[in-house]
């Protein structure tokens, strides 16, 4: 993660959190007390987000020193340490919330992709996001998804030129669009376009897309569309697709299987941190 877009994220946190000064805290704490904190799970979980949640700490300048006992990718259960910290009380009490909003984000989704990962690790089938994730957050996300084991889709709309379903419907057919994308875009980009059935597959392929998105076709579909595109084109399977269908689907001969829920269905994890 590039720590100059986290310190941005960190920063407007802050803001929002704190307008002028905290009234509690900056009241009743001495601003030369010290403490000592503990960072514990609460619950089953995969954690991320280790350094962004110091580095809320870091921002906030109060010389927080940290014993991290668990690092990204660990799993938790209740009652585990995960980390202990030393420093300005003010600071901790200040930067608590934030960090903990992050941290407790993050980790809910590891935990979620972690479970996705599971189901098809012994297959060659990638599980990976879409552009689903909250905003400003996505660098976080998206990070957090890689931590659980799945992987990632485009970052932005300048990564790659996906053709979807309404750009095709502007342009007027799938051939259209391909070949207007192809004088256009750099040497270095691909296309991905979104077909909803076989015709659409077949009109994709020859027009030489580089990737094609299965957009809420059945496994059954899926599968006749494995054995047409010969490796042709990357196929990525989408829409509809949970926990409970998704081994089924990986099994059809998919390349790639993209899971909105990732970033936006997941639950945070339970952590709380506590002043000894």
């Amino acid at each position: 993660m590039n720590k100059l877009f986290i310190e941005d994220i960190i920063k407007n946190g802050l803001k929002e959190d704190i307008n002028y000064m905290d009234m509690a805290t900056d009241l009743l704490i001495d601003e030369k007390s010290q403490s000592e904190a503990v960072l514990v799970a609460k619950e089953e979980g995969i954690i991320a987000g280790m350094e962004v949640f110091k580095q809320v700490f870091e921002i906030l300048q109060g010389n927080v020193k940290f014993s991290e006992c668990i690092q990204d990718g660990n799993a938790v259960k209740p009652g585990d340490t995960i980390l202990r910290m030393k420093g300005n009380t003010r600071t901790i009490l200040k930067g608590e919330r934030l960090a903990l909003n992050l941290l407790q984000r993050m980790s809910g989704i590891a935990t979620l992709a972690k479970e996705y990962s599971d189901k098809v690790n012994d297959l060659e089938t990638k599980v990976v996001d879409t552009r689903k994730t909250t905003p400003n957050l996505r660098i976080l996300e998206k990070y957090a998804v890689r931590i659980g084991g799945c992987h990632n889709h485009r970052y932005n709309l300048s990564d790659a030129m996906m053709i979807k379903d309404n750009h095709i419907q502007a342009v007027g057919s799938i051939t259209s669009a391909i070949a207007i994308g192809r004088r256009n875009i750099p040497h270095t980009m691909k296309i991905e376009v979104e077909v909803k059935n076989i015709d659409e597959l077949k009109e994709a392929l020859k027009a030489e897309a580089d990737i094609i998105m299965l957009d809420n076709m059945s496994s059954k579909e899926m599968k006749s569309a494995v054995e047409m595109a010969k490796g042709k084109a990357i196929l990525e399977a989408s829409g509809g697709i949970n926990l409970n269908n998704l081994r089924e689907i990986a099994l059809t001969g998919v390349d790639i299987i993209s899971v909105g829920a990732l970033t936006h269905s997941y639950k945070s994890l339970d952590i709380s941190l506590l002043i000894k």
